[in-house]
């Protein structure tokens, strides 16, 4: 009895003192620099990386989507799952307790009975009471107890990483639907203002045609460049109301109870974000977070799926009592020890093929887990670079959208004077629109670009 409960002892101290599985190495090398150049600036991602874009607005809605999102809510409920689970896993590194309370009645109704219904003439029933109190223990010699807890336990990290990923990518969802609300309620406006200035210059063209200075046919290409820009209004404003339905839905309600967004684009402005190094990726993404911890409990699944081949043994111990009669079940207490010894001997292959299919899922983890950190630098490197490439756009656009407009009001000034004909003004007037349509798309691409460099970068995530 001594060396069996010095057995227990020692396996209860082994357990508790046992550290989690070493983090798994990936063989990526992380290359030394970004390929594109770092812009660099005070700005630091944190936590709250949306409010540097400097809208009120952003900043309610991004809480609104935290609070009312049903897929942070069904990712927040994997965790709860997934701490369960390590809490079934990790119980049979203690013994098992168990107690018991038992009546039992038998009846003759026919005979005399036998040895063990041995009733009297004038009581034909037998009574019996039995308590048990009972420990079961399994020696976990090879570890696959342990493994089996250290897999669950990678596995709530793996949740936790995966929760961290849903609100990031919600995150970066609410801005980037927020900002082309806001873009294409610009562009609608940009396109009022291009059909009201088309509209007058229809009604200067049919002032002259009245007056036989003008020709049909400039002014029917006035009126079909009226037409032209009436067809791509509503458009823009059906693009304008789909993006808001879009933000309604990450936020967790219908669009009828979203306000319609209140600030002007142009008051809009994106960060400096300082990337850091690419080595630095691998603590700042959850993504990444939750592949290593995927990789780690598919290493502790090989240990359980080899501890399942080799001979197990059981501990019990058993206190009991019974009697006859219910006040005499404490006066007669016994106990029983046992121990039992199983070894796997012909299972046609099973336990060898759950030891390969754990070594197989290893090694596509391995993969997915080497495959999220060279996306997450692909991710970085298109970030940079789509900032540079528009930051040199702009710059460019900016002379353009200026001439646009010089050579409009010039073309536009000579022809009310009679010293240009029509088809320059129509062409000044394409050219200006689009140029000012340029750039609300090129400022809404530098706005989530930003915001692509702060998903890219793992927003303000940190593995503690």
């Amino acid at each position: 009895m001594k060396a069996q409960l010095t057995l227990i002892a020692a396996s209860l101290l082994l357990a508790a003192c046992s550290s989690p599985a070493p983090r798994p190495d990936s063989g990526v090398q992380s290359p030394p620099a970004w390929q594109s150049p770092d812009h660099r600036g005070a700005v630091q991602s944190n936590r709250q990386w949306w409010t540097q874009f400097g809208s009120r607005e952003l900043d309610q809605l991004v809480e609104q989507a935290r609070l009312g999102s049903h897929d942070l809510g069904a990712a927040v409920a994997r965790v709860r799952q997934a701490q369960a689970s390590a809490t079934v896993a990790g119980a049979p590194l203690l013994p098992e307790l168990k107690a018991g309370i038992n009546a039992n009645r038998q009846k003759l109704l026919h005979g005399k009975g036998y040895s063990q219904l041995d009733v009297k003439p004038d009581n034909r029933s037998l009574d019996y009471y039995d308590a048990e109190l009972s420990a079961s223990y399994e020696i976990d010699f090879w570890g696959g107890k342990r493994a089996a807890r250290d897999s669950a336990v990678f596995g709530v990290q793996a949740s936790e990483f995966d929760r961290a990923t849903v609100e990031l990518t919600l995150q970066s969802g609410v801005a980037n639907s927020y900002t082309q609300a806001l873009a294409l309620r610009e562009q609608a406006r940009i396109a009022e203002l291009n059909l009201a200035n088309a509209q007058n210059v229809l009604h200067l063209v049919q002032t002259r045609f009245d007056a036989g200075s003008a020709t049909a046919l400039e002014l029917a290409q006035q009126k079909s460049l009226v037409a032209e820009q009436q067809r791509k209004l509503p458009l823009v404003q059906q693009q304008a109301r789909e993006a808001l339905i879009t933000l309604a839905a990450l936020l967790g309600q219908p669009v009828q109870a979203l306000s319609s967004p209140q600030q002007a684009f142009a008051q809009l402005q994106w960060p400096n974000i300082a990337s850091g190094v690419p080595s630095d990726l691998l603590s700042r993404r959850p993504d990444i977070a939750s592949a290593e911890a995927r990789l780690a409990a598919a290493q502790a699944d090989v240990t359980v799926a080899r501890a399942a081949m080799l001979p197990k043994i059981t501990l019990t111990a058993s206190l009991g009592t019974g009697a006859d009669l219910a006040a005499d079940l404490l006066r007669t207490t016994f106990y029983n020890l046992s121990s039992g010894l199983t070894a796997p001997i012909f299972n046609n292959g099973r336990l060898s093929a759950e030891r390969d299919k754990a070594k197989a899922r290893q090694d596509e983890l391995l993969e997915t887990y080497r495959g999220a950190i060279i996306n997450g630098f692909a991710d970085v490197e298109k970030a940079l670079s789509t900032i540079r490439g528009l930051d040199e756009q702009r710059q460019w656009q900016s002379e353009e959208l200026g001439q646009a407009q010089t050579a409009f009001d010039i073309a536009q000034s000579r022809y009310q004077a009679g010293a240009e004909d029509l088809l320059t003004v129509l062409q000044t007037q394409r050219t200006l629109y689009a140029a000012q349509d340029m750039n609300v798309q090129l400022r809404l691409s530098r706005l989530q670009a930003s915001i692509a460099l702060y998903k890219a970068l793992g927003g303000g995530w940190q593995v503690i």
